[in-house]
């Protein structure tokens, strides 16, 4: 007959449980941190604080009000940002030949339906080639500029 002797030290047992344990914690750290830091995708605007300072911010439709709001309110910021946008071709009469709103409707009540234009003023040389109310998407770069409304029948 074969008899085998195991002695079972606990404090040994606990200590490679323990190891073992803070090995797969340091592991799904490391594939966090490479998700977070690595994997971020500017087509997403999880956090609205800001548009990213590089690349092509994609603004999408839910975020377009928020997004532009905060361009509005802080435009040294931004300036200089690349942006893509999708929006409708919007004039109205005291814009230059070269220039059109990019624009999305922005409901203020629900009952009646009220609803404004909101939009980025957009420059570009084929300006005239876009219908009014066509829908288009354009990339193109934040600068500050002026502009004023020379009549008030709006």
């Amino acid at each position: 007959m074969f008899v085998c002797n195991v002695k079972f030290n606990k404090n040994a047992c606990f200590k490679w449980i323990l190891g073992f344990f803070a090995i797969i914690c340091i592991c799904l750290a490391i594939v966090a941190g490479f998700k977070i830091f690595k994997g971020y995708n500017r087509e997403t605007f999880e956090n609205l604080e800001c548009l990213p300072n590089t690349d092509i911010a994609i603004i999408r439709d839910e975020d377009y009000t928020n997004i532009l709001k905060m361009v509005n309110d802080n435009i040294d910021t931004y300036i200089g940002q690349k942006i893509c946008f999708t929006g409708y071709v919007y004039r109205v009469s005291d814009i230059k030949e070269d220039e059109f709103i990019l624009a999305r409707d922005m409901i203020i009540s629900d009952s009646p339906k009220q609803s404004l234009v909101v939009g980025f003023l957009s420059k570009c040389k084929d300006a005239t080639k876009f219908e009014n109310n066509a829908w288009v998407r354009i990339v193109g770069t934040i600068e500050k500029g002026e502009y004023s409304r020379r009549s008030s029948n709006y």
